[in-house]
């Protein structure tokens, strides 16, 4: 065991060593919270965690979260150590055309998911702890390794709650108490009792150590690993600039590198030579064994008959069953909301691939992430409304490449009498911003189920606008919707403008439509489901044939909804664009009566075309 120790002490001297160098080569970066969590780190990587060097996908292999994601240089000294890259990669660190950034991302393959925005790792590490216990009993653990500041974050409680209620006694988390924030010191600073004391009232195994003495390191670790029914969090004291005087435990030294020269060499003749032939042997994980997988079909068609009336979030529940039952891939997570996202159909038909988050979406979030890289496909429902409250969350998934879908639903002042804190108005514009993310808005049943299964085939990030009126069925059982398109419902040659839209707004444009039809006034309606990726063409040939005009209607704020999708599409093409959408701070009554109250009634749609 002294041989272990003494060897484990020279990989944490080397970490020191190599993140110290590689901020100073960078200018810049965060050496002190490296230097604090060395240790840990040491005994982590070359002890405690069982992986593949050589396979960064190995189902197998334990997981590693950085939440305090700003340690990033020892992370990558780390799997130098271990031989997994060269340690000269090291000095390319936050260099444009390196793989090391500042803060950690999947452009470095060993790092599954981006951290940084502090407070998301524990639910990140809580979907894969749940992947692994639940779903493909395997034994890989998950260990978190977080700041002492960014417990300070609701979202490190809400995953605190949901993992000891899933007893995950494969999730493992140590807090770095190093006492030092950005900017002043923590709220408890060394008062490692508190932060105990905390995760255990949320029901977690809790270990209180001194987080540079490997006498109490490895038996926490080991302790933690032998934990059958509740998740470990080991709380470590810890010293920020451990190892360099003029660094340790000191202010202002946050987010800074020590310049080059003199201040260097001090600081890494104080910390003792750099030994590159320690011999450390890391376990291999448990052999994978090949299952038969089953293979994913495809799903039932629609069943609706046409004077059927459906609301979309319904079609969303019976697609989101039926995909269940064709790919097993497909898991669903929704917070408490399951009989109004109609996630429960896919719960009953598949129990054991539905996860209830409860009221907190942060969590909700973070852990579909979690289950998205290990390989499933999360379907995360709840209001849309609500899911405002995670975008922190939702831009982080981008960034961490996560193949994950979002369904809102309960959009726009359609939903009535609820009133406006219920009502999502802002979602449409929340992920048309999101790099990558498809933005998908159906208006019959037939179209939010065909849309499940377009979401789930596919690859990235999938949003879902689903709403509470029941509507009627516009297509057949057949029709295709592939993202990226979008359907004319009504055209002829005589069209004067084109009304755009989608949802509860695509059913009163039909109306409008029948309205001045009746007066001789013909106007192309356009069902505009994808509104990220658009279809360009199709907007711009509809307008050409219809005076270069277009009119939008949506049930969402103006500010980049449906309408700026429509604007930002044909701008440049000498298209006059119309915009109706909700304006003011709605409040509750008749859907009917809000939809004419805000200007976007088929009755609004009537008027407009006519001063146009």
């Amino acid at each position: 065991m002294e041989t272990l120790k003494n060897l484990l002490k020279q990989k944490a001297t080397n970490l020191r060593i190599h993140s110290l160098i590689s901020t100073s080569e960078a200018g810049s970066g965060h050496p002190t919270t490296c230097l604090s969590a060395a240790d840990i780190v040491s005994a982590l990587f070359f002890h405690a965690m069982r992986y593949d060097t050589t396979d960064a996908q190995n189902p197998n292999n334990d997981r590693f979260i950085l939440s305090k994601g700003h340690a990033a240089p020892i992370l990558y000294a780390a799997y130098a150590e271990a031989g997994i890259i060269p340690i000269d990669k090291l000095r390319t660190l936050r260099q444009i055309d390196s793989i090391l950034e500042g803060h950690p991302t999947p452009r470095f393959e060993w790092t599954e998911v981006a951290t940084g925005s502090l407070g998301q790792g524990l639910s990140l590490g809580l979907g894969m702890a749940l992947n692994g216990k639940y779903l493909e009993a395997s034994d890989y653990r998950v260990y978190v390794l977080l700041g002492d500041g960014e417990t300070a974050e609701g979202g490190v409680w809400e995953a605190a709650a949901l993992a000891s209620h899933y007893q995950l006694n494969n999730l493992i988390g140590i807090v770095d108490v190093n006492a030092l924030g950005q900017s002043q010191r923590t709220m408890y600073a060394f008062d490692i009792d508190t932060y105990c004391r905390r995760f255990e009232a949320f029901g977690w195994q809790t270990i209180g150590i001194d987080g540079h003495d490997f006498d109490e390191i490895l038996p926490a670790l080991a302790k933690a690993k032998a934990s059958t029914d509740k998740p470990t969090m080991i709380v470590a004291k810890t010293f920020k600039g451990k190892g360099v005087s003029s660094l340790e435990n000191a202010d202002n030294w946050h987010g800074k590198a020590i310049p080059k020269g003199e201040d260097l060499d001090e600081a890494l003749a104080e910390l003792g030579p750099l030994h590159t032939d320690v011999p450390i042997q890391i376990e291999s994980p448990t052999p994978v064994v090949d299952a038969d997988r089953v293979a994913p079909t495809e799903c039932e068609p629609p069943d609706y008959s046409p004077d059927e009336e459906v609301a979309t979030r319904g079609g969303y529940g019976i697609g989101l069953a039926k995909l269940g039952t064709a790919n097993p891939n497909v898991v669903a997570l929704d917070g408490d909301t399951k009989n109004s996202t109609y996630a429960e159909q896919f719960m009953t038909l598949h129990p054991n691939r539905f996860f209830e988050m409860f009221i907190a979406e942060q969590n909700l979030v973070g852990a579909g992430i979690g289950l998205a890289k290990r390989g499933k496909i999360p379907f995360v429902s709840t209001f849309a409304a609500f899911l405002s409250r995670a975008y922190d969350q939702i831009r982080m998934s981008a960034i961490s490449q996560a193949n994950i879908k979002y369904a809102g639903s309960h959009c726009g002042v359609s939903i009535g009498e609820d009133g406006p804190s219920q009502m999502g108005l802002e979602d449409i514009a929340m992920f048309r911003a999101i790099p990558g993310a498809a933005v998908l808005y159906p208006s019959d049943a037939v179209t939010a189920e065909r849309l499940v299964a377009e979401a789930a085939a596919h690859q990235g990030i999938v949003y879902l606008r689903t709403s509470r009126p029941q509507t009627s069925i516009l297509y057949d059982a057949d029709e295709s919707f592939p993202i990226g398109g979008c359907k004319v419902l009504r055209e002829s040659d005589a069209d004067k403008v084109t009304v755009v839209a989608a949802g509860v707004t695509l059913h009163e444009t039909l109306k409008a439509h029948e309205i001045l039809a009746a007066e001789g006034i013909a106007i192309r309606v356009l069902d505009l489901y994808s509104i990220k990726p658009i279809d360009k063409q199709a907007l711009q040939a509809a307008a050409s044939q219809t005076n270069n005009t277009l009119i939008t209607v949506e049930d969402h704020y103006p500010e980049g909804g449906l309408g700026d999708a429509v604007l930002d599409a044909v701008a440049t093409d000498g298209v006059c664009v119309h915009k109706l959408a909700v304006t003011g701070m709605p409040r509750s009554g008749k859907p009917e009566e809000l939809l004419e109250h805000h200007g976007i009634s088929a009755n609004a749609i009537v008027q407009k075309v006519k001063d146009l």
